[in-house]
């Protein structure tokens, strides 16, 4: 669940009260920093792919991840499982829950479908998959850590956006819609190679927003980074607790959009950028 960064948790194994995937999660993004090396390893793989994780094996995973069998009971356990099957059941259950309700919605939608339409099939097939990010976007993104991040950026008085590659749509939109709105913003991805140059005035007055999702876009890391290191505020939308930006932001959002045939649409990720903004517009209004 996205959070605000702050300090590993105890790191001493307990015994497991945990009732579900949720949960779990909320607890391995709360103690990822104190984990050693192989758990993170399964840590990151866990929560990147959970599906893997419900029906894989023991022996699987450990193939997959590249970690010892032995190293995934210990994971288990150090969250407080007896075993592996245990903490697996709370993956199946997670499984099970989205299972029934995007068939219901896969229903709806092909109702009235023609079977021999191909084109319509695609559109079906992308606006469901949209459909599914939403859902997942409302269930990551808690209204709590959307208020912080909208006021995070609010105070600055300009906002730095970065981005490359499959984000940067996301960051472009939101430039439109900051001129729209009146509120000061510098998009950082210039053909001229200009970035570092532009990136240099801001100060901790400002506030940045970064956005890079799997397979993260160095050069979004490395300009995030250096603004952290100068101590402007940062926000970023990400896809993963194991992000390298999500480290290192004051607020971060957790956005998975779902794919179809290989390709990934940016719904989810584009409502949430252009909410953000209007919120952002509100915020520096009532100050």
């Amino acid at each position: 669940m996205p959070s605000f960064a702050g300090p590993p948790g105890n790191l001493a194994p307990a015994r497991a009260t945990l009732t579900g995937y949720q949960p779990l999660k909320e607890e391995i993004v709360r103690r990822q920093e104190a984990l050693p090396r192989r758990l993170l390893q399964i840590a990151a793989f866990a929560l990147d792919k959970p599906d893997e994780v419900a029906f894989g094996t023991v022996s699987s995973l450990a193939q997959a991840i590249g970690v010892p069998p032995s190293a995934i009971i210990r994971f288990a356990q150090h969250f407080g499982f007896d075993g592996f099957v245990e903490m697996q059941r709370l993956f199946r259950d997670r499984m099970r829950e989205r299972s029934s309700e995007y068939e219901e919605r896969l229903q709806s939608l092909s109702r009235g479908l023609d079977p021999d339409d191909e084109a319509g099939k695609t559109l079906e097939g992308f606006l469901a998959a949209g459909r599914r990010s939403m859902d997942s976007a409302l269930q990551s993104v808690s209204r709590d850590v959307f208020s912080a991040g909208a006021s995070v950026l609010a105070n600055g008085e300009t906002i730095y956006l970065l981005a490359r590659r499959r984000s940067f749509p996301i960051a472009g939109y939101m430039a439109y819609t900051f001129g729209k709105l009146g509120l000061r913003c510098e998009l950082a991805g210039s053909s001229m190679g200009t970035d570092d140059d532009l990136l240099q005035f801001a100060s901790p007055r400002d506030a940045a927003f970064a956005i890079s999702f799997s397979p993260y876009a160095s050069e979004t890391i490395a300009q995030a980074r250096m603004l952290r290191d100068r101590g402007v505020p940062l926000v970023s939308l990400t896809d993963s607790p194991f992000s390298p930006i999500a480290a290192i932001s004051n607020v971060w959002f957790e956005v998975v959009e779902t794919d179809y045939s290989g390709f990934r649409p940016l719904s989810a990720s584009m409502a949430l950028a252009l909410a953000l903004s209007v919120a952002i517009a509100e915020r520096k209004q009532w100050n």
